[in-house]
């Protein structure tokens, strides 16, 4: 189990400060490591000095590919360094994310015998790398790994042993991994977890499993201290990787591997929706219309992957469908230009590196539910209003929901809000085309016929149609009206900036 050194609270959340300094002596950016080698702790990078790749004819050495062919240097970022260490022989060991391909990584190692070993120093030096390597993110992290063989295209087990657990393994996290074997596995295994025992939990998966899994630490009856306590990450190995995409800044695995390896706490916030008798927790999306059935009804076409969103989004979008509803809405921000100002307000501020959220109480559930559900009379000063030619009701919590999908450019993890998006319908066929361009050229947000608005609450009532799709987040649920309800930072995850999505604005 990983080590807290100095704390007397069990529960204090280790990346909530930075860790104290091991060493007591004044400590060199430069360790020298034989007659002609030395590593210096650069400004952003560690340096490897090597004059002994001069003659390895560009075949690297001790895991170090050589830069060129007169540069016995290597630079390798803080952010790929896992893990470092002194033998009593002498012996210092780096080990790294090595760039594998245009959008890989692998683990590599650079190890040096000190031609004059002092311990007290390596050590000391060794203390003041993997400080400037972490930060005040968590080392070691104690994950439970959820491995979804089903999902996508079925190779989560083969892509976990290939990509994502040697850069675990390499940066010392302890693992503890267990494969889901039904539906709702996720829902069972986190309601039952010891949420003492780890520090988050990683899902190699599409977005089901992450949903899985806070519905099941909402179902707790100490759902409030498990959601703020245990970070959810998704590894990417489904069809739909939108957690991933938004927080590590990418779907690829071993890439996703590093960022949570490196990942800062982050709040987020969950929403609760109500249907029938049922309440269930969010973390994504809710939507009606094409893109619900872009989703659900592309399920025979997994093998393509994300492109099926593509595909399906297209098809429907030129179809020019509409879902005609009845809405009504908690307006927090009503127009772009409001947006646009909360958002880039948000943007403006550096990276957050301590979670200063307060530890809710063992007896601590769910927030109770300020606007009621579906089932109860329409809140006080909501309207539903007819849109009789709606073409997409959207809401969604973070940027991305596919790699070139970044619907919602203005969202933020934790504003207490939900990104709303509705696109009328009777737009022609070669505006529904430029629609769909837009999203990739990142013009989507200032389209004159989509509406975006920051909203807190909603009620949204189909109508005139026998059946259809609702999503949430990615999951089919009963064809009738539902309620849902932002409780701002009530879940965590993990990610690069400590406060934001890894996508371009607006």
């Amino acid at each position: 189990m990983a080590s807290t050194a100095g704390d007397d609270d069990p529960f204090r959340d280790p990346s909530a400060t930075p860790q104290p300094p091991r060493h007591n002596i004044d400590v060199p950016d430069t360790l020298v490591v034989g007659r002609n080698a030395s590593l210096t702790l650069g400004t952003d990078s560690l340096v490897l000095l090597d004059e002994d790749l001069l003659d390895s004819k560009g075949a690297g050495c001790c895991g170090v590919s050589l830069p060129g062919k007169d540069n016995p240097t290597r630079a390798i970022p803080f952010y790929n360094i896992l893990w470092a260490e002194h033998s009593e022989d002498g012996n210092v060991t780096i080990q790294y994310a090595q760039t594998a391909a245009k959008k890989a990584v692998r683990p590599a190692i650079i190890s040096y015998t000190l031609d004059k070993p002092d311990s007290r120093l390596a050590e000391a030096w060794i203390a003041k790398l993997l400080d400037r390597a972490y930060g005040t993110s968590q080392r070691q992290k104690r994950i439970k790994v959820l491995i979804n063989p089903f999902g996508g295209q079925k190779g989560a087990m083969k892509i976990y042993h290939k990509s994502i657990a040697p850069i675990l393994a390499a940066a010392r996290c302890e693992l503890d991994v267990q494969k889901t074997e039904y539906q709702g596995h996720g829902v069972d295994i986190a309601k039952d977890l010891d949420i003492e025992a780890y520090d988050v939990v990683a899902c190699c998966s599409g977005d089901g499993i992450p949903h899985e899994v806070w519905n099941g630490l909402g179902k707790r009856s100490d759902a409030a201290r498990a959601l703020n306590k245990m970070a959810v990450a998704q590894l990417p190995c489904g069809s739909g990787n939108a957690a991933s995409l938004n927080f590590n800044g990418t779907d690829n695995p071993s890439l996703a591997a590093l960022a949570v390896v490196k990942g800062l706490r982050t709040p987020l916030d969950l929403a609760s929706v109500s249907q029938g008798d049922r309440r269930m927790l969010s973390f994504l999306s809710q939507s009606v219309g094409i893109v619900a059935e872009t989703d659900l009804a592309t399920e025979h076409l997994r093998w393509m992957g994300s492109a099926r969103f593509d595909i399906g989004f297209l098809v429907r979008l030129l179809g020019k469908t509409v879902y005609p509803a009845d809405i009504a809405v908690k307006v927090e921000y009503d127009n772009k230009a409001a947006v646009r100002e909360a958002y880039q307000t948000e943007a403006a501020k550096p990276p957050r590196s301590v979670d200063d959220r307060p530890l809710p109480t063992t007896d601590a559930g769910l927030p109770d539910l300020k606007y009621g559900t579906i089932n109860d009379p329409l809140p006080a000063g909501w309207e539903l209003i007819p849109h009789d030619q709606l073409g997409n009701f959207y809401a969604g919590n973070i940027a991305y929901m596919s790699p070139n999908a970044n619907f919602f450019p203005a969202s933020l993890p934790s504003d207490g809000c939900i990104d709303l998006v509705r696109i009328r319908g009777d737009i022609s066929r070669v505006t529904a085309i430029q629609t769909l361009l837009s999203i990739e050229k990142h013009t989507f947000f200032d389209l004159p016929h989509v509406d975006y608005q920051k909203i807190s609450a909603y009620r949204i009532i189909p109508k005139n149609q026998k059946d259809g799709y609702i999503s949430i987040d990615g999951e089919r649920v009963p064809f009738e009206g539902f309620q849902v309800e932002v409780h701002k930072g009530l879940g965590t995850v993990l990610s690069k900036s400590g406060h934001m999505c890894e996508a371009r604005g607006v």
